[in-house]
């Protein structure tokens, strides 16, 4: 990767989004300046909103500008690169801005905490614990709102208010068990992060999104299972997570809006924030399903929101990651996504 001296960031997400909340951190923690990119307001058809982000659910025009269907929150652009899955957008933004300090681990046995806790909370099933065990509320008799999530989590699983209520009681214990894990193992001895750092480190962040925001949620955690009195240590990391985020916060700029059309003529109007993605021709899933540098093929991700697919010309491939380039009218932009999680197949032009 060659990025750019001085990328433009704009990042699309809406704040209730507890995956944006993990970019959004990473970049206050680093003090990386980045802009936002909002919806225009229908009543003020020529200024940006700052109170209204992407909404949270599709349809989100703003994203569509770009050519991507991906459906998930969040997306990152850096330059003329748009990136997918917040795994993948971490670990490009831990390759930019040299001179700040870095949060991810060096020493071997730190990465591999930081990767494990990563694999624990998403492919482990946490955060599906953590959306299982929220209390009713207004949005589980939305009829827009169910529609939009039954899409996203089509094949993973069920998202009716009965469904829900079933599920409630076996995720709590799942959640509990996390608090735990934490309690008596990696925060045992009393340390003040994970790593013993001195300063929040992505593995904080990696273990400590999903616990937060159930944490704010009235009637999440029953307090006879989950508390600070039962989990003192856990409860008293999170706050100082949230303390140290809100000490980053006032020493930064607020970021940036924009909205949808300045984002697409920026980004369109930015060079490439890295060269064009490495082709492994020797990739296992290259050579079986014969795929070419140039060919047209589709990319989705397989765990939620894969009915929605992204079609270009394959650019790159390696064991790491997916890039195709885009094109819609003359809106031309490298989508970047994690070969974990995404699948990529040859794209004849009669299917979607």
């Amino acid at each position: 990767m060659a990025p750019s001296s001085d990328p433009r960031i704009i990042l699309y997400h809406y704040l209730g989004s507890p995956f944006a909340k993990r970019i959004v951190w990473y970049l206050t923690l680093r003090g990386i300046p980045y802009s936002q990119c909002v919806r225009l307001s229908p009543f003020l058809p020529t200024k940006a909103n700052p109170t209204q982000l992407q909404p949270n659910i599709l349809p989100r025009p703003d994203i569509l500008r770009l050519g991507v269907k991906y459906r998930r929150i969040p997306i990152l652009s850096i330059g003329r690169d748009v990136y997918l899955d917040t795994r993948l957008i971490l670990q490009k933004l831990e390759q930019l801005y040299p001179s700040k300090p870095h949060l991810a681990a060096t020493p071997p046995e730190h990465l591999a905490i930081e990767r494990l806790l990563e694999r624990f909370v998403i492919d482990g099933g946490l955060f599906m614990s953590i959306v299982q065990s929220m209390p009713p509320g207004p949005h589980m008799k939305n009829p827009a709102f169910l529609k939009d999530r039954a899409d996203l989590l089509e094949g993973v699983m069920e998202y009716t208010a009965e469904a829900a209520a079933e599920a409630r009681p076996h995720a709590v214990n799942e959640v509990k068990n996390a608090f735990q894990f934490l309690e008596t193992t990696l925060l045992a001895d009393g340390r003040t992060w994970i790593l013993n750092t001195e300063t929040p480190s992505l593995a904080d962040i990696e273990a400590v999104w999903p616990l937060h925001w159930i944490s704010l949620v009235p009637g999440a955690l029953p307090p006879d299972q989950i508390s600070a009195a039962l989990y003192p240590k856990v409860f008293s990391w999170i706050e100082r997570f949230k303390e140290a985020v809100s000490s980053a916060e006032r020493a930064l700029s607020a970021p940036l809006t924009v909205d949808g059309e300045q984002a697409s003529e920026m980004i369109l109007a930015s060079s490439y924030n890295e060269l064009e993605g490495k082709f492994d021709e020797k990739d296992f899933v290259v050579q079986q399903l014969g795929l070419t540098k140039g060919q047209d093929v589709k990319i989705w991700p397989t765990d939620s929101g894969s009915r929605h697919k992204d079609l270009g010309r394959l650019v790159g491939i390696d064991s790491k990651e997916l890039v195709i380039e885009t094109q819609d009218g003359e809106t031309v932009v490298r989508v970047h996504a994690p070969r974990h999680g995404f699948r990529v197949c040859a794209f004849n032009g009669n299917e979607q």
